[in-house]
């Protein structure tokens, strides 16, 4: 009897690597991570990444989580995280990705729209008690039954993790390895509100092979991940690209220049994965004498609007690849050439390598009616953008969309036919990775009180910065802390001088 054909999925990936290689450097922590959580860095075989997972998986299973429910992960970029997803899904569980920005009223919004059963998150992170915030959202989150936590002072009633890792693993499911099952929930803002996007396997591993194939990342390298893992970019950009490679993935919690550069050179990194405008700052000084190791670049744009004006690339020795990112509904790369300029996107079918006769098609890049960028191809998750059902036309079918409008405004190139992408998305700011409606921002200036001043100015690094006059700098951090905001947030907070 023919068994069909089943699509690998992120364990299948990993335990590839492991059967092959099983005392090979899989994973190495940051350098400061004592700083950060308080842990002292790891580095771990793939063997022994396999009995961590193995044990946090039956651990899972023990806890009594059904297959294909929900658990609930924020965590910095650490080994934890890494170990964390790989666990979940052997254990068959769905993970939902939650963005270390979000504070009480996101967490908790996120929690009951999924229906997660569990959350796993860490102590503290840069001395805030994420600890304190899980346990929070999870009183007013009902669907949830377990919360687990990495790290010391762990407050009564949560499970430690830690302790799972020390002792050897507990009874493990049969679980069944296809790529077409649930693999993640990330979380977007569209101009209709708050949207969870679930992905399975596939979808994550064609995002991941997107960026590797465009990149030339060879097997075997030892790939630095230095961008937030909490979204579909950031797990196809450090897990997925890593489970392709083979190699051993390097983590760095964004971000610290120097420590950067440290881990690169101890690590002997060849791939180096990032925010492009802190790749591009990194490339103004002599790169190739600084971090010698490096032969490939990948830098990842979350506002894709701004790539047709960046400098250019002066580091020949390790090419940039521009990879494109619109929110959780897609992505593309575009490997830049030898002048070290952004090259033409054209709309249609682009394949990974582009510029490759003949490779496989990882998605198609199209102008909507509307004069938006649109997305379709493998990794786009087009039902969970469907747009809403027109009120009073309930009994009504609507015509099926093949595509994804990611809201971009763009346009066609008259001399080249190239996509030019012109604008966000409208009514959308960001802040960091952290993407709210503008309709917020005002809420929160109202907050401020009378005469006060809240706006969002564009900004090359985050998208946008949260501004104000100084004097109301103190006003605004209570604000919105009030509205159960990440204090990070604030940081981004200046007159328009410029000064703290």
């Amino acid at each position: 009897m023919n068994q069909p054909a089943v699509s690998p999925t992120l364990d299948t990936l990993f335990q590839r690597t492991l059967m092959r290689q099983p005392h090979a450097t899989a994973l190495l922590d940051p350098l400061n991570k004592a700083r950060i959580t308080g842990h002292q860095p790891r580095r771990m075989s793939y063997a022994e990444a396999d009995t961590a997972i193995e044990a946090l998986s039956a651990h899972f299973v023990e806890s009594g989580l059904p297959a294909n429910s929900v658990i609930a992960i924020q965590l910095p970029n650490t080994v934890e995280y890494v170990l964390t997803v790989l666990a979940a899904h052997r254990a068959g569980l769905v993970v939902a990705v939650l963005p270390l920005l979000w504070r009480h009223a996101e967490l908790t919004a996120a929690l009951n729209r999924t229906a997660a059963r569990a959350i796993v998150t860490m102590s503290t992170v840069d001395g805030v008690s994420y600890a304190d915030l899980a346990m929070h959202a999870a009183a007013e989150a009902f669907s949830i039954r377990h919360v687990y936590g990495f790290g010391s002072d762990l407050p009564e009633g949560m499970a430690s993790l830690d302790d799972v890792l020390a002792r050897p693993p507990g009874t493990t499911r049969a679980v069944i390895q296809d790529g077409r099952k649930a693999a993640m929930i990330s979380f977007d803002v569209t101009a209709e509100g708050f949207r969870p996007v679930p992905r399975p396997h596939f979808s994550l591993i064609a995002g991941g092979l997107a960026m590797s194939l465009e990149a030339d990342i060879k097997q075997g390298a030892t790939v630095m991940a230095a961008f937030t893992p909490m979204s579909f970019a950031g797990l196809a950009s450090s897990l997925a690209v890593w489970l392709l490679s083979g190699g051993t993935l390097a983590l760095h919690h964004p971000f610290e220049n120097d420590v950067l550069e440290q881990q690169i050179n101890a690590h002997e990194c060849e791939v180096l994965i990032a925010p492009a405008q802190l790749a591009l700052r990194l490339s103004d000084a002599d790169l190739a004498a600084r971090l010698p190791t490096l032969h490939n670049v990948v830098g990842l744009w979350r506002a894709p609007e701004q790539v047709a004006a960046s400098d250019a690339w002066i580091a020949p020795h390790a090419p940039l690849t521009d990879v494109y990112l619109f929110g959780e509904a897609g992505l593309f790369g575009a490997r830049r050439g030898e002048d070290g300029m952004p090259v033409p996107v054209m709309p249609g079918p682009h394949g990974a390598p582009r510029e490759q006769s003949g490779s496989s098609i990882a998605g198609e890049i199209l102008l909507t009616p509307r004069g938006t960028l649109g997305l379709r191809g493998p990794m786009v998750p087009i039902a969970a953008y469907a747009p809403p059902q027109p009120v009073g036309e309930t009994l009504t079918a609507q015509p099926p969309r093949d595509y994804v409008d990611t809201g971009y405004a763009a346009r066609l190139d008259r001399p080249s036919g190239a996509i030019c992408i012109t604008a966000p998305p409208s009514g959308i700011m960001a802040v960091g990775g952290y993407r709210f409606l503008s309709n917020d921002l005002q809420e929160w200036a109202r907050r401020l009180g009378q005469g006060a001043l809240l706006t969002a100015l564009p900004d090359r690094l985050s998208g946008h910065r949260l501004a104000g006059r100084a004097q109301d700098n103190a006003r605004a951090r209570e604000a919105l802390s009030e509205l159960g905001l990440n204090p990070l947030m604030v940081e981004a907070f200046r007159d328009r001088s410029g000064a703290a």
